[in-house]
């Protein structure tokens, strides 16, 4: 008898155990669900039978032994029964079957295991009502399948699979037969595969013949066509090959896409190639061509060391042409901008810290760009750089130390500022008077003083002289010390009084000289190379306190109390004269013109004072919240409400004032703001009132306007500004995601001027790009939910400060986004200029979200931008090149 024979009797004594009942049943029908789990150690070996001799003659003995039928542990369990036939050598589980050897998972509604074979099939059931459920689940490793059954030998390791399913990355693979020839080779037949989440019933899918399937690396296919909502297209390829990669990304061509130009001609957009170069940084490289002969290249590259830092470089050029040479619109110009954001970790050091953010470039990029159509990036006047490191010493006293390059440039004026670098250096406080321990208290124990260092390298130039040597030439260097030092303390118990005295010292390796050449018949100003420097001091005195007053109305009232905080304070400044810093110079020939002039003009720290100033200065800031009934009737305390979160007064008197070049009494400060509506509607307001008339040609004169036939005051200029935003999901507490690229351009947050158009990445939503999650919906074109944002800002100017009482700014913004379906989201930028009389910047921005594809419109129907942009693509990253998208060409 075979040895296996004992390892098969004694596992069906095991399994008689939890199935005595099973057997007497009629398995014809439906048995009670009796839970089964068992396993089988197929591993140890059965004791060897030895053979006697027959004859006389001696012969060695012998051992028949034969390997087990499996080479592991096998566990299973199944919710209705489990039953042995061992006449043919079988194991068959039914209802949530489960099957588990060596690194093979199996669970199906039917699993049958012939251990004669050494094979398991596995297939569907169906229920009361005729209907096949309970797919299998085959998984090996991290290889899932889930097919309509499954044939699987476990010596051979190959199987037969019908209908399966498979997740490969992004792909959802689907084949009508598998054959499985090893752990690392799959052939199907008749297979599709989409970016679908359906992959029974997909929007589009490819459809191929024959596939040889590597998991996890590639697929190799026949012929090959696109089948879009079950209808074939000319889509075909008489091959194919899909990457599957398991890395995060996989470097790989760029497909262009095609556009045409008035102005330049045909062209090729957004082509390239995208560099994995490793887990921490990629590369993506870009270019448009125009048959004209203009071209642009993008370089764009991020970066990422987890618990480190992170950051994105961007650098774009372009070389537009427009129309051709020899007619009178024929123009050629060379544009660029470059980006870099970085940010380091915190927890990486936390005594040292370094960021950048970076956006220089041609001032007219935004405006000419032919790759972008950002009307937020394009109105603002103002580029913006800055690129920081900064330590802390922990000595004592502390020490800290910064260096900083900026970067700001007008794009009206193509002006440049910048400096490079910026030195700080500061040590922390120090109490001469107090101990270590002591309470710092009083006016000697708080006297306390600094020291600061701040070293500067400015260089002020225009877009064309940009890193040229003349823009080296004309750079100021200087540095500033200072010692500021300082106290406060109580003045009667309840004032808070502090007095400070600063010291500074600035030096200087340029200065001027004036005189007049007779030559020119002009003053003219020689730089005098060379150290110098001058010293200045000043001090300051403030008194300050707090005053509260509330107003009670009754506890039965709807409004309890009104609690006003006033905060008023009185500053007085003194700066004496430096004339000894100052030089005289003639202005005409005759020498008889006399001026005085300090040879440290223009100076970036400024310069010393010819006269002494002695100001006197007075604050005042007010704050009223209310005490209202609560309208939920469970609480008992009172409701506080935000009335006025400030309003300020503040003026100046200069006690040295002569009546003539200078008046005493400064222009009076008006300003205030409040939140409303569950602060999400912010108002501030502002006016400047001055108390002195003016002349015919609108100059001050030492008159009070009172005194002039006028009123008290005279407004010269008073300003209102309202934001609010609103949305559906505000009781949801979810902030509206930002256009971070407009901000990056140096536009604004909000869409308020539209969302940015980025023609090379078109697969972005023009929306927040999110998913609907939880929404009650009704059916495609009803929804009980609408979701909806607001954003509405309103500005106000009034301008009076030549008598002219004009309104000068009055216009209003406009922003709306909405889902009319599930699937469809709408959006408009618009906005009025009631001073111009005219609508402003219009965007309309269409959305459909087409499942596995996206399509989206987004159109400025007038003026200088008035453009359009149409895009239809698939979402998944992996088939981006699969698109169609058409723009227009901005107005220049």
């Amino acid at each position: 008898m075979q040895t296996n024979l004992f390892n098969i009797v004694l596992l069906s004594i095991l399994l008689s155990i939890g199935c005595n009942n099973l057997y007497s049943q009629d398995l014809t029908k439906k048995p009670k669900a009796i839970p089964i789990k068992e396993e089988i150690n197929t591993t140890t070996k059965p004791k060897a039978t030895a053979l006697k001799p027959t004859d006389s003659l001696k012969k060695k003995d012998t051992t028949l032994t034969k390997k087990p039928f499996l080479d592991g542990i096998v566990k299973y369990k199944a919710n209705q029964y489990a039953k042995i036939d061992q006449k043919k050598k079988l194991i068959t589980l039914y209802d949530q079957a489960e099957l588990y050897y060596q690194d093979v998972e199996l669970k199906s509604g039917i699993i049958v295991l012939d251990y004669d074979k050494n094979e398991v099939y596995a297939g569907r059931i169906k229920d009361s009502t005729g209907k096949l459920i309970q797919y299998p689940n085959f998984k090996q490793g991290t290889n899932i399948i889930e097919p309509d059954s499954i044939r699987f030998n476990f010596k051979t390791k190959k199987a037969l699979i019908w209908n399966s399913r498979t997740d490969q990355g992004e792909f959802k693979v689907k084949a009508r037969i598998t054959k499985k020839e090893n752990d690392s080779v799959y052939f199907l037949k008749g297979a599709r595969f989409t970016t679908s989440t359906n992959v029974d019933k997909p929007e589009y899918y490819f459809q191929t013949s024959k596939v040889k399937f590597i998991p996890g690396k590639k697929v190799i296919t026949g012929m090959t066509h696109m089948v879009i909502a079950d209808v074939p297209t000319p889509i075909a390829l008489p091959f194919a090959y899909f990457p599957m990669s398991k890395e995060t990304s996989v470097s790989g061509v760029i497909l262009p896409s095609y556009n045409d130009s008035n102005t330049r001609g045909f062209s090729l957009q957004n082509g390239g190639y995208y560099f994995a170069l490793s887990d921490h940084y990629d590369l993506t490289v870009i270019g448009d061509y125009y048959t004209n002969g203009s071209y642009g290249m993008r370089f764009e590259s991020s970066y990422a060391k987890r618990y480190r830092f992170r950051g994105n470089v961007n650098f774009r050029y372009e070389n537009l042409i427009s129309s051709e040479r020899g007619y009178p619109d024929y123009s050629k110009q060379k544009i660029y901008n470059i980006q870099w954001s970085h940010s380091r970790d915190s927890k990486a050091s936390p005594s040292s810290s370094f960021s950048a953010s970076v956006n220089l470039g041609s001032s007219k990029y935004f405006n000419q760009s032919i790759n972008q159509s950002n009307i937020g990036s394009r109105l603002n006047n103002t580029l913006s750089s800055s690129i920081s490191y900064s330590k802390t010493f922990n000595t004592v006293p502390e020490l800290r130390m910064s260096l900083t390059a900026t970067h700001s440039q007008n794009t009206q004026t193509e002006t440049i500022d910048m400096t490079l670098p910026t030195l700080q250096l500061s040590v922390d406080r120090i109490y001469p008077f107090a101990g270590k321990n002591d309470t710092k208290k009083g006016f000697i124990k708080n006297i306390n003083l600094q020291y600061n260092l701040n070293g500067r390298n400015s260089f002020t130039t225009t877009d064309s002289l940009f890193f040229k040597p003349e823009m080296f030439r004309d750079a100021k260097v200087g540095a500033q010390h200072s010692i500021p030092i300082s106290t406060n303390f109580k003045l009667f118990k309840y004032f808070s009084a502090s007095t400070s005295a600063n010291y500074e010292e600035v030096w200087y390796l340029k200065t001027i000289k004036k005189s007049y050449d007779f030559d020119k018949s002009a003053v003219v100003d020689q730089i005098q190379n060379g150290f110098d420097a001058f010293r200045t001091y000043n001090f300051s005195a403030s008194l300050g306190t707090t005053i509260y007053g509330t107003f009670n109305f009754g506890e039965e009232k709807k409004i309890k109390a009104i609690r006003h905080v006033m905060r008023p304070s009185l500053s007085y400044s003194y700066v004496p004269s430096f004339k000894k810093y100052y030089d005289t110079y003639a202005t005409d020939a005759s020498g008889t013109m006399i001026k005085e002039y300090t040879r440290f003009e223009n100076g970036i720290y400024g310069a010393p004072g010819l006269t002494n100033s002695s100001n006197i200065g007075f604050n005042l800031s007010n704050t009223f919240e209310a005490k209202v009934t609560d309208r939920d009737s469970t609480k008992t305390e009172p409701k506080k409400v935000m009335l006025l979160n400030n309003l300020n007064l503040s003026t100046s008197y200069n006690l040295n004032a002569d009546g003539k070049t200078e008046l005493a009494l400064a222009p009076i400060r008006v300003s205030g703001g409040t939140q409303l509506f569950k602060e999400k509607m912010n108002v501030n307001f502002g006016t400047t009132l001055d108390p002195y008339a003016i002349d015919n040609s609108g100059t001050r004169i030492n008159t009070f306007n009172i005194n002039n036939g006028g009123s008290l005051f005279r407004m010269t200029s008073a300003n209102m500004t309202i934001n609010y935003s609103i949305s559906s999901t505000d009781n949801e507490k979810k902030d509206k995601p930002k256009d971070s690229q407009t901000q990056r351009n140096g536009g604004r947050e909000d869409d308020l001027f539209g969302t940015a158009t980025d023609f090379g990445n078109n697969r972005k939503s023009l929306f927040d790009g999110s998913e609907e999650e939880g929404e009650d919906v009704i059916s495609e074109f009803f929804q009980s939910k609408l979701p909806w944002d607001m954003t509405f800002a309103y500005s106000l100017t009034y301008s009076n400060s030549n008598r002219e009482k004009q309104i000068s700014g009055n216009s209003i913004m406009i922003s709306a986004n909405t889902d009319l379906t599930p699937k469809w989201k709408v959006g408009v930028s618009t906005g009025y200029d009631f001073v111009q009389k005219g609508v402003t910047y219009t965007q309309l921005r269409f959305e459909r979200d087409l499942l596995s594809w996206r399509m989206s419109f987004n159109w400025t129907p007038f003026g200088d931008n008035a453009n359009w942009n149409f895009f239809i693509g698939i979402k998944s990253g992996i088939l981006s090149d699969i698109k169609w998208d058409k723009n227009s060409s901005v107005r220049r």
